[in-house]
Protein backbone atom coordinates (compact mmCIF):
# COMPACT_ATOMS: atom_id res chain seq x y z
CA UNK A 1 0.00 0.00 0.00
CA UNK A 2 1.45 3.36 -1.04
CA UNK A 3 0.73 6.59 0.78
CA UNK A 4 0.46 9.46 -1.68
CA UNK A 5 0.29 13.18 -1.03
CA UNK A 6 -2.96 15.13 -1.33
CA UNK A 7 -3.35 18.67 -2.63
CA UNK A 8 -5.94 21.17 -1.48
CA UNK A 9 -7.26 24.52 -2.64
CA UNK A 10 -6.48 27.69 -0.72
CA UNK A 11 -8.53 28.56 2.34
CA UNK A 12 -11.62 30.71 1.85
CA UNK A 13 -12.33 33.94 3.78
CA UNK A 14 -13.72 33.32 7.25
CA UNK A 15 -15.71 35.21 9.87
CA UNK A 16 -14.76 36.18 13.42
CA UNK A 17 -13.39 33.52 15.80
CA UNK A 18 -15.81 31.45 17.86
CA UNK A 19 -16.09 32.39 21.54
CA UNK A 20 -14.06 30.68 24.23
CA UNK A 21 -15.90 28.68 26.87
CA UNK A 22 -16.72 31.14 29.70
CA UNK A 23 -15.12 28.90 32.32
CA UNK A 24 -11.91 28.66 30.28
CA UNK A 25 -11.62 32.23 29.00
CA UNK A 26 -10.25 33.86 32.20
CA UNK A 27 -7.51 31.23 32.50
CA UNK A 28 -6.56 31.65 28.86
CA UNK A 29 -6.28 35.41 29.32
CA UNK A 30 -3.74 34.92 32.11
CA UNK A 31 -1.79 32.29 30.15
CA UNK A 32 -1.67 34.46 27.04
CA UNK A 33 -0.24 37.34 29.03
CA UNK A 34 2.51 35.09 30.38
CA UNK A 35 3.34 33.29 27.13
CA UNK A 36 1.66 34.68 23.99
CA UNK A 37 1.45 32.54 20.85
CA UNK A 38 4.21 34.52 19.14
CA UNK A 39 6.64 33.43 21.87
CA UNK A 40 7.27 30.34 19.73
CA UNK A 41 9.65 31.81 17.13
CA UNK A 42 12.60 30.33 15.28
CA UNK A 43 14.98 32.55 17.25
CA UNK A 44 13.42 31.56 20.57
CA UNK A 45 13.25 27.76 20.49
CA UNK A 46 16.14 27.23 22.90
CA UNK A 47 14.56 29.69 25.35
CA UNK A 48 11.19 27.93 25.11
CA UNK A 49 12.85 24.65 26.09
CA UNK A 50 13.83 26.00 29.49
CA UNK A 51 11.71 24.79 32.44
CA UNK A 52 8.75 27.00 33.31
CA UNK A 53 9.05 28.17 36.95
CA UNK A 54 6.59 26.31 39.13
CA UNK A 55 5.81 23.66 36.49
CA UNK A 56 7.58 20.40 37.30
CA UNK A 57 7.72 17.28 35.17
CA UNK A 58 6.29 14.23 36.99
CA UNK A 59 8.90 12.20 38.85
CA UNK A 60 9.07 8.41 38.81
CA UNK A 61 7.45 8.44 42.24
CA UNK A 62 4.49 10.44 40.95
CA UNK A 63 4.18 8.24 37.87
CA UNK A 64 4.20 5.09 40.01
CA UNK A 65 0.71 6.00 41.25
CA UNK A 66 1.36 5.06 44.85
CA UNK A 67 3.24 1.91 43.88
CA UNK A 68 0.67 0.64 41.38
CA UNK A 69 3.18 1.01 38.52
CA UNK A 70 6.83 0.18 38.06
CA UNK A 71 8.59 2.99 36.20
CA UNK A 72 11.88 2.67 34.33
CA UNK A 73 13.80 4.10 31.41
CA UNK A 74 14.93 1.70 28.72
CA UNK A 75 17.28 2.55 25.86
CA UNK A 76 16.37 0.59 22.73
CA UNK A 77 17.65 0.48 19.15
CA UNK A 78 16.70 3.50 17.08
CA UNK A 79 16.14 3.69 13.33
CA UNK A 80 18.76 1.95 11.20
CA UNK A 81 22.04 3.81 11.45
CA UNK A 82 20.62 6.36 13.89
CA UNK A 83 20.99 6.87 17.67
CA UNK A 84 19.20 4.70 20.19
CA UNK A 85 15.78 5.73 21.49
CA UNK A 86 14.77 6.06 25.14
CA UNK A 87 11.43 4.70 26.34
CA UNK A 88 9.84 5.56 29.69
CA UNK A 89 7.97 2.37 30.58
CA UNK A 90 5.16 2.34 33.16
CA UNK A 91 3.90 -1.19 33.87
CA UNK A 92 1.09 -2.25 36.23
CA UNK A 93 2.83 -4.12 39.04
CA UNK A 94 0.16 -6.64 39.86
CA UNK A 95 -1.12 -7.67 36.41
CA UNK A 96 -1.60 -11.43 36.27
CA UNK A 97 -2.07 -11.59 32.50
CA UNK A 98 -0.61 -9.53 29.63
CA UNK A 99 -2.03 -6.02 29.67
CA UNK A 100 -3.12 -3.65 26.95
CA UNK A 101 -0.90 -0.59 26.51
CA UNK A 102 -0.86 3.01 25.35
CA UNK A 103 2.20 3.85 23.27
CA UNK A 104 2.48 7.55 24.02
CA UNK A 105 4.06 10.25 21.85
CA UNK A 106 4.47 13.57 23.64
CA UNK A 107 3.45 16.97 22.30
CA UNK A 108 5.43 20.18 22.06
CA UNK A 109 5.09 21.46 18.51
CA UNK A 110 7.91 19.17 17.30
CA UNK A 111 10.39 21.54 19.00
CA UNK A 112 10.05 21.30 22.81
CA UNK A 113 9.34 18.93 25.73
CA UNK A 114 10.23 15.30 26.49
CA UNK A 115 8.63 11.94 27.14
CA UNK A 116 7.34 12.92 30.60
CA UNK A 117 5.22 15.70 29.10
CA UNK A 118 1.57 14.61 28.95
CA UNK A 119 2.38 11.25 30.53
CA UNK A 120 0.39 11.86 33.72
CA UNK A 121 -2.74 12.49 31.65
CA UNK A 122 -2.18 9.24 29.72
CA UNK A 123 -1.80 7.37 32.99
CA UNK A 124 -5.07 8.91 34.16
CA UNK A 125 -6.73 7.13 31.22
CA UNK A 126 -4.68 3.94 31.52
CA UNK A 127 -4.77 3.18 35.24
CA UNK A 128 -8.52 2.48 35.63
CA UNK A 129 -8.24 0.00 32.75
CA UNK A 130 -5.08 -1.69 34.01
CA UNK A 131 -3.10 -0.57 30.97
CA UNK A 132 0.63 -0.09 30.63
CA UNK A 133 2.01 3.15 29.17
CA UNK A 134 5.20 3.38 27.14
CA UNK A 135 6.32 6.94 26.37
CA UNK A 136 8.88 7.51 23.63
CA UNK A 137 11.66 10.11 23.65
CA UNK A 138 12.19 11.32 20.08
CA UNK A 139 14.75 13.77 18.76
CA UNK A 140 13.41 17.29 18.38
CA UNK A 141 13.44 19.66 15.43
CA UNK A 142 15.16 21.70 14.12
CA UNK A 143 18.29 19.80 15.19
CA UNK A 144 16.62 16.64 13.89
CA UNK A 145 14.31 17.33 10.94
CA UNK A 146 11.88 14.87 9.36
CA UNK A 147 12.08 11.89 9.14
CA UNK A 148 14.07 11.65 12.38
CA UNK A 149 11.28 12.26 14.92
CA UNK A 150 8.68 9.94 13.38
CA UNK A 151 11.29 7.24 12.67
CA UNK A 152 12.36 7.39 16.33
CA UNK A 153 8.75 6.93 17.38
CA UNK A 154 8.25 4.03 14.98
CA UNK A 155 11.44 2.31 16.17
CA UNK A 156 10.20 2.52 19.75
CA UNK A 157 6.85 1.02 18.76
CA UNK A 158 8.55 -1.85 16.92
CA UNK A 159 10.71 -2.60 19.96
CA UNK A 160 7.70 -2.48 22.29
CA UNK A 161 5.72 -4.92 20.16
CA UNK A 162 8.69 -7.27 19.70
CA UNK A 163 9.40 -7.29 23.46
CA UNK A 164 5.79 -7.47 24.56
CA UNK A 165 6.31 -10.77 26.40
CA UNK A 166 9.12 -9.27 28.44
CA UNK A 167 6.90 -6.30 29.33
CA UNK A 168 3.81 -8.42 30.02
CA UNK A 169 2.00 -6.49 27.28
CA UNK A 170 -0.42 -8.01 24.78
CA UNK A 171 1.03 -6.96 21.38
CA UNK A 172 -2.42 -7.15 19.80
CA UNK A 173 -3.79 -4.52 22.20
CA UNK A 174 -1.49 -1.52 21.75
CA UNK A 175 -3.12 1.89 21.32
CA UNK A 176 -0.92 4.59 19.77
CA UNK A 177 -1.73 8.04 21.06
CA UNK A 178 -0.61 11.57 21.71
CA UNK A 179 -1.66 15.20 21.90
CA UNK A 180 -0.82 18.09 19.57
CA UNK A 181 2.48 17.32 17.81
CA UNK A 182 2.37 13.96 19.57
CA UNK A 183 -1.00 13.29 17.95
CA UNK A 184 0.43 14.10 14.54
CA UNK A 185 3.43 11.85 15.11
CA UNK A 186 1.13 9.10 16.43
CA UNK A 187 -0.90 9.32 13.21
CA UNK A 188 2.33 9.19 11.18
CA UNK A 189 3.54 6.14 13.12
CA UNK A 190 0.23 4.37 12.50
CA UNK A 191 0.48 5.09 8.77
CA UNK A 192 4.02 3.66 8.84
CA UNK A 193 2.86 0.53 10.65
CA UNK A 194 0.19 0.01 8.00
CA UNK A 195 2.46 0.66 5.03
CA UNK A 196 5.42 -1.35 6.36
CA UNK A 197 3.26 -4.21 7.63
CA UNK A 198 4.66 -3.42 11.05
CA UNK A 199 3.20 -3.82 14.53
CA UNK A 200 -0.55 -4.29 14.76
CA UNK A 201 -2.03 -1.08 16.16
CA UNK A 202 -5.34 -1.70 17.91
CA UNK A 203 -6.46 1.94 17.83
CA UNK A 204 -5.14 5.49 17.70
CA UNK A 205 -5.97 8.25 20.18
CA UNK A 206 -5.34 11.65 18.56
CA UNK A 207 -5.89 14.64 20.85
CA UNK A 208 -5.90 17.99 19.01
CA UNK A 209 -3.40 16.49 16.58
CA UNK A 210 -1.00 18.60 14.52
CA UNK A 211 -1.61 17.10 11.08
CA UNK A 212 -1.23 19.62 8.26
CA UNK A 213 1.90 21.62 7.43
CA UNK A 214 -0.03 23.85 5.03
CA UNK A 215 -1.38 25.80 8.00
CA UNK A 216 -4.04 27.51 5.88
CA UNK A 217 -7.36 26.17 7.14
CA UNK A 218 -10.20 28.54 8.08
CA UNK A 219 -9.54 27.94 11.77
CA UNK A 220 -5.84 28.72 11.30
CA UNK A 221 -6.84 32.13 9.94
CA UNK A 222 -9.65 32.68 12.47
CA UNK A 223 -7.53 31.96 15.51
CA UNK A 224 -4.33 33.74 14.52
CA UNK A 225 -2.98 35.60 17.55
CA UNK A 226 -5.40 33.85 19.90
CA UNK A 227 -4.93 31.01 22.36
CA UNK A 228 -1.65 29.45 23.38
CA UNK A 229 -0.68 27.92 20.00
CA UNK A 230 -1.73 29.71 16.84
CA UNK A 231 -0.78 29.63 13.16
CA UNK A 232 2.42 31.62 13.78
CA UNK A 233 3.53 29.08 16.40
CA UNK A 234 2.49 26.33 14.04
CA UNK A 235 4.60 27.81 11.26
CA UNK A 236 7.60 27.78 13.58
CA UNK A 237 7.06 24.11 14.42
CA UNK A 238 6.51 22.96 10.85
CA UNK A 239 9.44 24.95 9.45
CA UNK A 240 11.68 23.45 12.13
CA UNK A 241 10.57 19.94 11.21
CA UNK A 242 10.56 20.27 7.42
CA UNK A 243 13.16 22.95 6.71
CA UNK A 244 12.89 26.34 5.06
CA UNK A 245 10.97 26.34 1.80
CA UNK A 246 9.54 22.83 2.20
CA UNK A 247 6.48 23.51 4.38
CA UNK A 248 3.37 23.86 2.25
CA UNK A 249 5.13 22.60 -0.86
CA UNK A 250 4.32 19.54 -3.00
CA UNK A 251 6.88 17.14 -1.53
CA UNK A 252 5.90 16.86 2.14
CA UNK A 253 5.70 13.27 3.37
CA UNK A 254 2.44 12.01 4.86
CA UNK A 255 4.53 10.51 7.65
CA UNK A 256 5.47 14.07 8.63
CA UNK A 257 2.05 15.61 7.94
CA UNK A 258 -0.64 12.89 7.93
CA UNK A 259 -3.18 15.26 6.33
CA UNK A 260 -1.12 14.77 3.16
CA UNK A 261 -1.98 11.05 2.95
CA UNK A 262 -4.17 10.32 -0.07
CA UNK A 263 -5.04 6.83 1.17
CA UNK A 264 -6.42 6.55 4.71
CA UNK A 265 -7.97 3.10 4.26
CA UNK A 266 -7.01 0.22 6.50
CA UNK A 267 -6.28 2.36 9.55
CA UNK A 268 -7.41 1.23 13.00
CA UNK A 269 -10.26 2.61 15.07
CA UNK A 270 -9.51 6.26 15.80
CA UNK A 271 -10.51 8.88 18.34
CA UNK A 272 -9.99 12.53 17.37
CA UNK A 273 -10.89 15.49 19.53
CA UNK A 274 -10.19 19.20 19.24
CA UNK A 275 -11.45 22.52 20.57
CA UNK A 276 -13.70 24.68 18.42
CA UNK A 277 -11.55 27.74 19.27
CA UNK A 278 -8.11 26.54 18.19
CA UNK A 279 -6.04 26.51 15.04
CA UNK A 280 -6.15 22.71 14.56
CA UNK A 281 -9.96 22.51 14.47
CA UNK A 282 -10.56 22.33 10.73
CA UNK A 283 -7.61 20.15 9.77
CA UNK A 284 -8.68 17.63 12.44
CA UNK A 285 -12.31 17.64 11.33
CA UNK A 286 -11.20 17.22 7.71
CA UNK A 287 -8.98 14.27 8.66
CA UNK A 288 -11.85 12.55 10.46
CA UNK A 289 -14.11 13.11 7.45
CA UNK A 290 -11.55 11.66 5.06
CA UNK A 291 -11.08 8.65 7.31
CA UNK A 292 -14.84 8.02 7.27
CA UNK A 293 -14.81 8.32 3.48
CA UNK A 294 -12.08 5.67 3.44
CA UNK A 295 -14.23 3.31 5.50
CA UNK A 296 -12.51 3.79 8.87
CA UNK A 297 -14.10 3.74 12.31
CA UNK A 298 -13.64 7.24 13.75
CA UNK A 299 -15.08 9.03 16.76
CA UNK A 300 -14.79 12.83 16.49
CA UNK A 301 -15.44 15.44 19.18
CA UNK A 302 -15.23 19.21 18.68
CA UNK A 303 -15.43 20.79 22.13
CA UNK A 304 -17.27 24.13 21.98
CA UNK A 305 -15.13 27.01 23.18
CA UNK A 306 -12.11 24.84 23.88
CA UNK A 307 -8.64 26.28 23.23
CA UNK A 308 -5.59 24.15 22.51
CA UNK A 309 -4.77 22.01 25.55
CA UNK A 310 -7.72 23.28 27.58
CA UNK A 311 -8.24 19.93 29.28
CA UNK A 312 -4.67 19.91 30.63
CA UNK A 313 -4.57 23.58 31.61
CA UNK A 314 -8.00 23.63 33.29
CA UNK A 315 -8.73 19.96 34.07
CA UNK A 316 -11.50 20.76 36.54
CA UNK A 317 -13.62 22.71 34.06
CA UNK A 318 -16.90 21.09 33.02
CA UNK A 319 -15.81 21.03 29.37
CA UNK A 320 -12.50 19.39 30.32
CA UNK A 321 -14.23 16.75 32.41
CA UNK A 322 -16.57 15.95 29.52
CA UNK A 323 -13.63 15.63 27.12
CA UNK A 324 -11.68 13.36 29.44
CA UNK A 325 -14.76 11.19 30.07
CA UNK A 326 -15.36 10.79 26.33
CA UNK A 327 -11.79 9.57 25.79
CA UNK A 328 -12.04 7.13 28.68
CA UNK A 329 -15.33 5.72 27.39
CA UNK A 330 -13.95 5.29 23.86
CA UNK A 331 -10.80 3.60 25.16
CA UNK A 332 -12.83 1.24 27.33
CA UNK A 333 -14.90 0.21 24.29
CA UNK A 334 -11.79 -0.49 22.22
CA UNK A 335 -10.39 -2.80 24.88
CA UNK A 336 -13.67 -4.56 25.50
CA UNK A 337 -14.03 -5.30 21.81
CA UNK A 338 -10.48 -6.64 21.55
CA UNK A 339 -10.57 -9.24 24.29
CA UNK A 340 -9.88 -12.80 23.11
Amino acid sequence: MTTQVTERSAAQPVGPPPPFDPELAPVLEVLSSLRPPDAYRPDNIVEMRKPVPGVEKPTDEVLSRGGAYSVRERVVPGPAGQPDVSLLICLPKHAETPTSAIYHVHGGGMIVENNRFGLAEMLDLAEPLGMAVVSVEYRLAPETPHPGPVEDCYAGLVWTAEHADELNIDPARIVVGGASAGGGLAAGVTLMARDRTGPAVLAQLLLSPMLDDRNDSPSAHQMRGLGIWDSSSNETGWNALLGDGVRGGPDVSPYAAPARAADLSGLPSTFIDVGSAETFRDEDVAHASRMWQAGCDVELHVWPGGFHGFDVVVPGAVLSQDAIAARAAWLRRQLRGSRP
